[in-house]
């Protein structure tokens, strides 16, 4: 079972982003402990489960957030000590490129982990429930086609450029005119992707719906399609999108550099308000009983 895709780059499970998402957040705590019931009701976004097929889901997921819980929240913790020592001293666009590569290779290991449960509740999956499931995803092209291609040029860069802005003022609050312009240059820098990310979205879709035949081998084509799908990708969706992370990664560097003092305690706040969320979880589980054999 396969699933979303993100603006940036093919995002093939089901879920799987959510968690990313929460520990991404501060004052997290409360729904990361709800997961085990909150995921299920994001797999229904998909197609609807029958109660077997919820059972089954919930069982299968207990090892897999006992897994993240205790693997993966430390790693988590120890990349926010990262950012935040690098804030001592002029900040890189390396720097930046470093700490969203470790954020990659959690998503992989989150990809890994969470494979052979989704493939397990795929193969549960009656004919009627693959054709629910690919017609959304066919849906969600529709839409993504729709609210994409017609903008102007004009409107991607505002866009992009609010993305920008908003997704800054979450951490460093009210910018300044000089990172607003700065932010302003590296939209007008982006490469536009939206129509490319579109067409490798709808090769993946054409490929999925032979994988969801789910002849003989599936699951194994499955997990090759995934290991292999940086090989399937066009060279110009690779040159566009590692253009625009360079774009990115120089412009977050340089409004990083431009922070002002107040800034500087805002951003360190939130660093500080998620850091406290992870130990909290680490804690509970750590204080949790062992589970018997």
């Amino acid at each position: 079972m396969a699933g979303r895709v993100a603006c940036a780059r093919t995002r093939v499970l089901v879920g799987a982003s959510l968690l990313l998402w929460l520990v991404g957040c501060s004052g997290t705590t409360f729904v990361y402990n709800r997961l085990d019931s909150i995921l299920p009701w994001y797999v229904d976004d998909y197609v609807e489960l029958n109660g077997h097929q919820e059972r089954q889901l919930d069982q299968a997921l207990q090892p897999f957030l006992r897994w993240h819980r205790q693997q993966e929240l430390p790693r988590y913790l120890d990349l926010l000590n990262k950012v935040e020592a690098s804030l001592d001293q002029p900040v890189t666009p390396g720097e930046v490129r470093s700490l969203y590569e470790g954020m990659e290779i959690a998503w992989l290991r989150l990809e890994q982990e969470s494979l052979e449960w989704l493939l397990a509740l795929g193969d549960t999956l009656s004919e009627a429930q693959v054709q629910e499931f690919l017609g959304y995803l066919q849906e969600k092209q529709e839409e993504y086609e729709e609210e994409y291609l017609g903008r102007s040029e004009p409107e991607y860069r505002e866009e992009s450029y609010d993305s920008f802005a908003d997704t800054l003022e979450d951490y460093l609050g009210r910018l300044t005119p000089a990172q607003r312009e700065r932010l302003l240059l590296a939209s007008a820098a982006l490469q536009r992707s939206d129509a490319i990310w579109l067409k490798e979205r709808a090769a993946w879709q054409e490929r999925l719906v032979v994988l969801m035949q789910r002849q003989l081998g599936w699951k194994e084509r499955v997990r090759e399609s995934i290991a292999r799908r940086s090989e399937t990708v066009s060279p110009e969706y690779v040159q566009v999108f590692e253009h625009n992370l360079n774009v990115v990664f120089a412009a977050i560097s340089d409004v990083l550099n431009m922070r002002t003092e107040k800034q500087d305690r805002h951003l360190r706040r939130e660093l500080d308000d998620l850091r406290e969320d992870l130990q909290t979880l680490i804690a509970e589980d750590a204080d949790a009983p062992a589970e018997s054999a």
